[in-house]
């Protein structure tokens, strides 16, 4: 505890104070290996919450990749290299033929920025819409689409529109398919509102999941309809899958989870299983067109590592049969999640595809209010009993499971049973508070 305590204050000082951590008590992590951390003094914790190393934590095929690439060559990215070409095209064709070219970068971020520029650049327009609830990067342009609408004001450039669920839905009493409709209503006010300023609209961004609005679950239909009305608004689609990509649902992609096909596609953070490294990936012609507007390069991007590390992953996936292990595994555990809803009121819901699930904790009997409160408890009870999970959503108050896709049945269960003795405590202690 006293080395937690002194390593706290080292780090306020080297890197200011504010610096984000998890928990409490946080945690001082020395070690990692497959769906496990360990701290300094060798207590091991399921991780249930890190997407980066969606291969597992020091996966062998990874560290060899890189360490055997770093040993022969890397440099940016104004040599030809047969890797990085190589890389660029097995990414493409993992998407469907109107994905054909690649921006390599170094982040969701940047990858993201690309892919905003990239719809700009090609429509001659300005607008762009993304939903109240979303998080897609750190910059001054990406940032600008955090939460606004609601936390923060619409801008000249930026509109949102209520992000799409049956739980809280913006209507009461509607049909699953009139409430897709009144979802798309707001949809279209947001565009519209775009084309009577002169803005003009670009683009529609959403993560294909709704990950950080909460893993709603969304009307069906919803997402093709989208896209439909912002192509014939003349604008383009963006897929943000640098949480719902390389199979953390199950399939490849989120967009084949919510029904949709993107124009362009953002990845991030799993794709180098810790290096850094994102892509923003379209056609050759969206691609062309943003390049000869920019000659945008990035001095660490489309690199040999990159390209070797990227391999890689893609071939541990594959071999060890992650996607299909996403689901086997996946779909039990929230099986399991549900029925335990009905054993306690503040559980109000549970969401969510393959190995990436949500709780969501409310307050019993005050008509589905939030309980962000109990939700970082869940993960701090949690946390203590060696199960790493965090809170996030729209209002704070889901518990976010999505540990590396190498977690198996043994976690599962694991889990589930320090989280029947989380729920036992807290509630035992809320009856008696």
């Amino acid at each position: 505890m006293n080395d937690v305590v002194s390593l706290k204050a080292r780090r306020d000082r080297a890197l200011g104070a504010g610096a984000a951590l998890f928990y409490e008590t946080p945690l001082h992590i020395v070690r990692g290996e497959g769906a496990y951390l360990f701290d300094a003094e060798g207590r091991r914790y399921v991780d249930m919450y890190n997407n980066v190393p969606c291969v597992g934590h020091a996966n062998p095929r990874v560290a060899e990749a890189m360490a055997k690439q770093q040993a022969t060559l890397n440099t940016h990215s104004r040599y030809l290299h047969e890797g990085v070409i190589e890389f660029a095209e097995r990414l493409a064709a993992l998407h469907g033929p109107q994905i054909e070219s690649v921006v390599f970068s170094c982040s969701g971020t940047e990858a993201n920025e690309v892919a905003l520029r990239m719809a700009r650049f090609a429509t001659g327009r300005r607008g762009i819409v993304c939903t109240n609830a979303t998080y897609h990067g750190n910059s001054e342009l990406v940032g600008a689409l955090t939460h606004v609408g609601g936390a923060r004001p619409e801008t000249g450039e930026v509109h949102a529109f209520p992000f799409p669920e049956t739980y809280r839905p913006i209507r009461e009493g509607l049909s699953e398919e009139a409430l897709c409709e009144a979802y798309l209503e707001r949809l279209e006010d947001a565009i519209a509102r775009f084309q009577a300023s002169g803005a003009g609209f670009a683009a529609l961004i959403v993560c294909s999941i709704f990950a950080n609005e909460g893993l709603p679950n969304v009307p069906a239909g919803f997402m093709a309809r989208a896209a439909e009305i912002a192509r014939a608004a003349g604008g383009l689609v963006i897929a943000d899958e640098v949480q719902a990509g390389y199979c953390r649902t199950g399939r490849w992609w989120g967009y084949e989870v919510t029904g949709f096909t993107p124009d362009i596609v953002v990845t991030g953070k799993p794709m180098g299983n810790g290096l850094p490294l994102a892509a923003t990936a379209a056609s050759r012609s969206l691609v062309e067109t943003f390049r000869a507007k920019t000659r945008y390069f990035n001095t660490f991007a489309s690199s040999p590592l990159q390209a070797a590390v990227g391999m890689a992953v893609l071939d541990e996936l594959k071999a060890r049969g992650l996607r299909e292990n996403a689901a086997a595994v996946g779909a039990p555990l929230k099986a399991a999640l549900t029925q335990r809803k009905g054993a306690w009121g503040a559980i109000g819901d549970v969401r969510g595809e393959g190995l990436f699930v949500g709780v969501e904790m409310v307050k019993p009997g005050a008509g589905k209010a939030p309980d962000a409160a109990l939700a970082i408890a869940m993960a701090n009870r949690l946390k203590d009993k060696g199960f790493l999970t965090s809170n996030a959503g729209a209002y704070n108050n889901v518990v976010k499971i999505r540990p590396p896709l190498v977690f198996s049945h043994g976690d599962a269960e694991a889990f589930l049973e320090a989280f029947d003795q989380t729920v036992d405590e807290l509630r035992g202690e809320r009856r008696h508070g």
